[in-house]
């Protein structure tokens, strides 16, 4: 039997990594659980379609010296490497099993994100682990990798598939639970066979079919009982909400040429937000009603951009990042979550091949302004150069920083108070 490189991976994410990372992320450690139960099964099936790809072979022969495993939560959000990975097995694939996971799991699109790159670290560490312990070459990955091809789809826990994840047509190759059903009337006493594998993380529950017939005495009243419970959980779920401190003025507007802000009212209030699902085109963005996503797909939508004549009429109007935040002091280092966002303006901006935008970089009124300046721009050229990364450089066409030339908030308030002034940006532009 060939090996299966999900044992090799379930050791690295516990129940210990469950519990971290549902504290550092915000999320219940049932979503969090849930999410890494799709996402494994999805990154070894990118890696084993892969499996040929001299990138990705580099990747996991190098892994092995990383020390990314000793560190996940860490270093695998903000290692390039781990990104760079993901965006060559996945391709413009990237959002739609991002916000599919997120779904599934109900959690936030950042929440998703991250766990993607933890997920493909902890893959690709334990496979390069593996090979370095078992002196196997590139060559050996490869068969590896190609092994897994017809396991993939039965990793996947109950009410998701291949196909639900929106990765697109190369996981058309990998074997469905219901093939044989589709293909083969029953013509006999049907066979009850387990196809789900039960070895992906520790976080899965065993399951056990023999005694035949008499399974449903004690399946059916489970079977019913976990749908029960699994509808209280929703509903309890639906009254979640997070809350995010912004400007009382939710339209709040800076120019490129004046230091002027329209809104005069600085005070900061405690908003109400709630993370939902908002449509692009048929496909579902985890971000907030009114946020930068919800505003700009209206604003697109509503032919604004197409109308407007030129960069003039688009100067003054700008969407402030609700999730995107850099670690303090760092120009090239997001917080855990932080991708999330990016990934639905990439997402947005390959729906609108046409619309160009531009990046911007604030900090508030403390510290010396040179070093302010150097630090905003710092900020918005590294998501102008991580948004190339992603396929879509070519629309965005500036990024610049304007350190603390439009901050409201007095250099003697609290820090929380000045949080609103440190923030990224965007705007179209043309």
């Amino acid at each position: 039997m060939s090996l299966n490189v999900i044992d090799l991976i379930k050791g690295q994410l516990g129940p210990a990594l469950v519990s971290q990372a549902a504290a550092q992320f915000g999320e219940s450690e049932s979503g969090i659980s849930k999410a890494i139960g799709g996402l494994l099964p999805a990154v070894v099936g990118g890696l084993a379609n892969n499996s040929d790809n001299p990138g990705v072979l580099d990747a996991i022969t190098n892994a092995s010296s990383s020390g990314i495993l000793g560190n996940l939560l860490g270093d695998s959000s903000n290692n390039s490497v781990i990104s760079n990975l993901i965006s060559t097995i996945f391709g413009d694939k990237l959002s739609g099993l991002v916000n599919s996971i997120a779904t599934f799991a109900g959690i936030s699109n950042n929440s998703s994100s991250s766990l993607l790159n933890l997920v493909t670290g902890a893959t690709v560490g334990s496979i390069g682990k593996y090979a370095a312990d078992n002196n196997l070459d590139q060559s050996g990955i490869s068969s590896l990798l190609n092994d897994q091809k017809g396991i993939v789809s039965s990793l996947l826990p109950a009410g998701l598939s291949l196909a639900s994840l929106n990765i697109g047509d190369w996981a058309k190759g990998y074997k469905f639970d219901n093939d044989d059903a589709i293909k083969t009337p029953v013509a006999e006493e049907p066979k009850v066979d387990v196809t789900r594998s039960t070895t992906s993380t520790e976080t899965y529950v065993q399951g056990n079919n023999e005694g035949g017939g008499s399974i449903w005495k004690w399946l059916l009243p489970l079977l019913l009982l976990i749908a029960a419970g699994y509808f209280i959980w929703k509903q309890c779920e639906k009254k979640n909400t997070t809350t995010t401190t912004s400007t009382a003025d939710s339209t709040n507007v800076t120019t490129d040429s004046t230091a002027t802000v329209t809104s005069s009212d600085t005070t900061v209030t405690t908003v109400t937000k709630v993370d939902e699902n908002i449509d692009l085109n048929g496909t579902a963005l985890k971000g907030y009603k009114g946020g930068m996503e919800d505003q700009m797909i209206s604003f697109l939508k509503s032919d604004g951009y197409k109308n407007a004549a030129n960069d003039d009429a688009l100067k003054d109007k700008w969407y402030d990042f609700d999730h995107v935040n850099f670690k303090i002091g760092s120009a090239d280092q997001l917080e855990a979550g932080s991708e999330g966002q990016l990934q639905n303006l990439v997402a947005i901006l390959k729906a609108f091949p046409d619309a160009k935008i531009k990046i911007g970089g604030y900090t508030d009124k403390t510290g010396d302004e040179a070093k302010n300046l150097k630090l905003s721009a710092d900020r918005a050229n590294f998501i102008k150069a991580w948004l190339g990364k992603q396929g879509v450089g070519a629309q965005v066409i500036a990024a610049d920083g304007y350190g603390s030339k439009f901050a409201t908030v007095d250099a003697s308030a609290s820090n929380d108070a000045r949080a609103v002034d440190r923030k990224m940006a965007v705007r179209f532009a043309k």
